[in-house]
Parts: C-alpha cells; structure tokens; sequence
C-alpha cells in the first residue's frame, strides 16, 4: 500500500495492491496499468529527483524530450512503469506558426543533474 499526500494531509491518493499480493505483473500487451506520471515543477526539480534515484541504486529506463515535456522514465519493484516529468513553459509547446511541438527524442537523463543544484529552471 502506498499513500500520497501534499503537505500535512494524510494522503491524497491511496494506492494498494492487496488483491495481488504475489502475483506476477501483467505481460506486455494485456489490460492494467501502463505507467503512473507525476509532474515535477521544473527542470531543476526533475534533476533533483533524478539525482536521489541514482544515489539509491534505482535504475533508470530512459529520458525523452517530448516537446512541451521532458520527461524520465522508470519501473517501480513490481514493474509497473513510472514517469517523472516537467512542462516547459507554454510558449514553448508551440512551433514560429503556432503548431504543437510534438516529438519523442530520447536523451541522457544525467543532462538533467547539472541543473539539480542551479537555482531557477
């Protein structure tokens, strides 16, 4: 079970798996969870989060410039696929004519750790 919560709230959102306790998870392809996303304040935060995953051995899949977001990507014990992202700041998303941005370019996520101790985003 895991609890998530902001501030002094007991939780805002609780998370359990007591039905599988166990179980394998499901393979590729097959109803269920494909990631969880959580949105980090800006770029500098997501280095901050980066650099605590490495400093604890957990392993990162890959990092993906997607445009409006850049986002980390990762699995929790239990496989289930986690993201860690931030949104570039809205003028940003849009092309000189005004079209979206949208592109999935992978990149190294430890580009992200010069920014973890720099003040700003």
């Amino acid at each position: 079970m895991v609890l998530l919560a902001a501030g002094d709230y007991h939780h805002h959102i609780g998370l359990n798996a007591f039905e599988s306790a166990g179980a394998a998870p499901p393979p590729p392809g097959h109803t269920g969870l494909y990631h969880v996303a959580f949105l980090y304040p800006d770029r500098r935060e997501l280095g901050r989060a980066v650099r605590r995953l490495l400093d604890h051995d957990q392993p990162i899949d890959h990092a993906t410039d997607h445009g409006g977001t850049v986002s980390v990507y990762l699995a929790d014990p239990d496989g289930n696929g986690i993201e860690l992202y931030y949104d570039r700041p809205r003028a940003d998303w849009f092309d000189a004519d005004g079209r979206p941005i949208i592109k999935a370019e992978r990149f190294d996520y430890r580009s992200l750790l010069s920014d973890s101790t720099t003040a700003g985003a």
